[in-house]
């Protein structure tokens, strides 16, 4: 049986003997909005558990739009150029606004990528900034979280005295989904803030994990210290498989991320009658298979589906190969990774990225992990095997499962990587 999998900007074909499937995991067909840019008008009109904008922004001098970064398959050109549009619509000059790239610990979008991002017209018209994490002079400590987490952010947004955040909400393997609060924390959180809410209390709680919110520690520090920076109002969209919007929200910053959750989980949320020997999955395509860093959401988040001491085989591009300095160090600097959650457990050890090789520790503690990433392959000599393998091919890898468990092995396949969420169903 041929199935086509998300990788990179395309599709990579794999074969797979009919009688070892055991589940295709795919997201529900779901309509998209005729009209994407007066739906988002509507929504601007009538939100969710909020005024109208144009009420909201009465006598608003300082305007911050937060965007997501490149990182991210948010339809933004779209929804700034509407959004715009109506704001000067309502008599706001667009000298008093900024548009805040929320980059996390991500490198700058500039030139082409930021073109691409958000369109030459509104570069040309508009003051775009880049969140910086790791400059402490561009952010502002304005008290801490019940928790202890100290609130340290941007201060462009801080000093706005009007907030709008836009963004995508999906599935995400730490907060549950991602959107609504996410594009502060972490989106223009300084990097020693990291420490806390990617720190190991919380990320090892098994309620931060994909499709929850209720009762995520991540979520809940997330939100509190968005309400803490205060967000006035807040634009995210849901998209299908094809990046095609299929649902607004807009509106009060949890209301409105609650509804697009709920709206995201019912197209997303999969169910699974038993757990399979091996995984075929991915990163998810571009954007988000950019690089190995971000292709553990796919390893993390196909977990439900496989067997404890199964196999996951993940197609991942990973044109920018394994991330950032901090992580590449990090995933070729370990050799066991039992030690390295030790460390981080048990002692004040603390790296920026650590977070993600965390979660690669978790799947790898349910199954072995074998990549397939052209981009991968040409640094595999300093990636340790007890991490995880890199395959010349996903067939190649399958045919090492049947070595492993037989030539009648059960495969579960998830072409969509992490934009499914795999739901075991109890026996």
């Amino acid at each position: 049986m041929n199935i086509e999998l998300d990788y990179g900007k395309s599709k990579l074909s794999v074969d797979i003997p009919k009688k070892n499937i055991l589940h295709v995991l795919e997201t529900k067909p779901i309509a998209t909005v005729d009209d994407p840019q007066q739906e988002i008008i509507r929504s601007l009109e009538a939100p969710i558990q909020s005024p109208p904008l144009s009420k909201l922004l009465e006598g608003r001098k300082d305007i911050c739009i937060v965007i997501s970064d490149s990182t991210r398959a948010v339809p933004t050109k779209l929804i700034l150029e509407v959004l715009l549009s109506e704001m000067e619509n309502y008599g706001v000059n667009p000298g008093r606004i900024t548009i805040l790239v929320a980059t996390g610990l991500h490198r700058p979008n500039v030139g082409k990528e930021l073109e691409g991002l958000v369109g030459r017209d509104i570069i040309k018209k508009y003051r775009i900034v880049n969140h910086d994490a790791r400059d402490r002079e561009s952010c502002r400590h304005i008290g801490n979280t019940k928790k202890g987490t100290p609130v340290i952010l941007n201060k462009t947004y801080l000093d706005a005295d009007f907030k709008i955040l836009t963004g995508l909400i999906e599935p995400h393997f730490m907060a549950g989904f991602s959107g609504g609060r996410k594009s502060i924390c972490p989106g223009i959180s300084f990097m020693d803030m990291f420490k806390y809410f990617h720190g190991p209390p919380i990320l090892e709680s098994e309620q931060a994990a994909t499709g929850v919110l209720d009762g995520n520690p991540f979520h809940e520090e997330a939100t509190e210290i968005a309400k803490k920076a205060g967000a006035d109002f807040m634009v995210n969209v849901t998209i299908n498989k094809k990046k095609e919007i299929t649902g607004i929200f807009s509106g009060d910053l949890v209301a409105a991320h609650r509804k697009g959750a709920e709206f995201c989980l019912e197209s997303s949320s999969v169910p699974v009658s038993r757990e399979a020997d091996m995984v075929v999955t991915t990163g998810g395509g571009l954007p988000l298979d950019v690089n190995l860093y971000q292709a553990v959401k796919g390893m993390v988040g196909c977990l439900p589906a496989v067997k404890q001491g199964g196999m996951i085989i993940i197609a991942s591009e990973c044109i920018e190969e394994i991330g950032s300095q901090e992580f590449t160090e990090l995933i070729t600097g370990e050799e066991h990774l039992e030690d390295f959650m030790h460390r981080i457990c048990h002692t004040d050890y603390f790296k920026i990225d650590q977070w993600e090789l965390e979660e690669l520790a978790k799947a790898r503690k349910k199954a072995d992990i074998y990549l397939y990433s052209d981009c991968v392959l040409k640094c595999s000599h300093a990636i340790p095997r007890q991490t995880l393998k890199l395959a010349e091919s996903v067939s190649q890898a399958i045919e090492q499962g049947f070595a492993r468990y037989g030539k009648d092995a059960s495969i579960t396949v998830i072409p969509e990587g992490p934009y499914v969420i795999p739901r075991l169903e109890k026996q």
